[in-house]
């Protein structure tokens, strides 16, 4: 998250008292041309440091080595503030916490009463209702520190459909999605994304790892999403359902379901989306006969198999 890395970055300077921007991008795990953005974007914002050039040189902050983030408005750091408390809430580990307070304690006096009310604004509960709270894999904890170190890593990964096969691999960095975590990473075959619940084993090796200048582990994370999330939508089935039902139907499938205007007869039209028939016709077997299935007639067939078994079981 961007305020949190500039803050990071002013930090930095704060204990060096000058960094180059090369400096900047290895400490904080970002590509150079996002350390001379952030360096750059901090210097627009009124924050006190400067450039130096020539041999030697870097960015500097303004007076020496110490600030108190006075380039921080009070709103800005309330934001700031409230975003990354729920991130570090009883449930982050103890480092985020006492991360959490070192920063407080740089902002300047005046600031830090209302940062620290905004910090504890807003609880983030990550489970939803009725479901089971998932940790944070342990596996996450040595994956995390080859990425900030720059080690290769051996893994022992089992794909859905495959045998389990030996991968040495760049960690570049790790995503929590809803509670399933999975590491980003190089491969000789390009980048590719591992669930860390199918990694069998590791082994931090001692061979540096190689990580692009341009990396940006977000972006990347974006794009792998849309790839997967275009593989679970290649079938697309037409539905008909009460209008005052599409908004339960839309959460309940999220980006799955897009409205498509109305019927003649008044009830709303949408599209559901899944990688097969069957997928889409257990999305929709709970729903009854609150929704029709206008097309395909795969998706028809299958949930007519689903309601022939259920008589045959439950029916008496």
């Amino acid at each position: 998250m961007r305020a949190d890395r500039l803050v990071a970055t002013l930090l930095l300077l704060q204990t060096r008292g000058r960094a180059t921007a090369a400096e900047v991008a290895s400490e904080l795990e970002v590509s150079l041309a996002t350390a001379r953005r952030d360096l750059e974007a901090l210097a627009a914002a009124g924050v006190p440091v400067y450039p130096q050039a020539g041999r030697g040189g870097g960015w500097q902050l303004v007076g020496g080595a110490r600030t108190d983030l006075t380039g921080l408005t009070a709103p800005e750091a309330r934001a700031l503030f409230a975003l990354l408390g729920p991130a570090t809430s009883g449930r982050a580990r103890p480092e985020a916490r006492s991360a959490l307070r070192k920063v407080l304690r740089a902002l300047p006096h005046t600031f830090r009463a209302e940062a620290a009310a905004a910090a504890d604004a807003v609880v983030v509960d990550p489970v939803g209702w009725g479901e089971q709270g998932r940790a944070r894999p342990a596996l996450a904890d040595e994956l995390e520190s080859a990425v900030v170190q720059r080690r290769r890593v051996r893994l022992r990964y089992a794909g859905r459909t495959r045998e389990p096969s030996e991968r040495l691999v760049d960690p570049w960095g790790l995503a929590d999605k809803d509670g399933t975590w999975y590491l980003l990473a190089g491969t000789g075959r390009g980048p590719r994304t591992f669930r860390l619940d199918r990694v069998e084993h590791t082994e931090v090796t001692d061979l540096p790892a190689q990580r692009p200048d341009d990396l940006d582990v977000e972006r990347l994370w974006d794009r792998t999403v849309e790839e997967v999330e275009r593989r679970r939508s290649t079938l697309r089935a037409t539905v008909l359902i009460d209008a005052h039902l599409l908004p339960i139907l839309q959460d309940r499938m999220g980006r799955h379901c897009d409205p498509a205007g109305t019927h003649e007869d008044g009830r709303a039209r949408a599209y559901v989306t899944a990688p097969r028939a069957l997928d889409v016709a257990r999305h929709l077997a709970g729903w009854g006969g609150d929704v029709e299935v206008v097309e395909p007639e795969s998706v028809r067939v299958e949930l007519a198999r689903i309601g022939a078994e259920l008589v045959a079981r439950n029916g008496g």
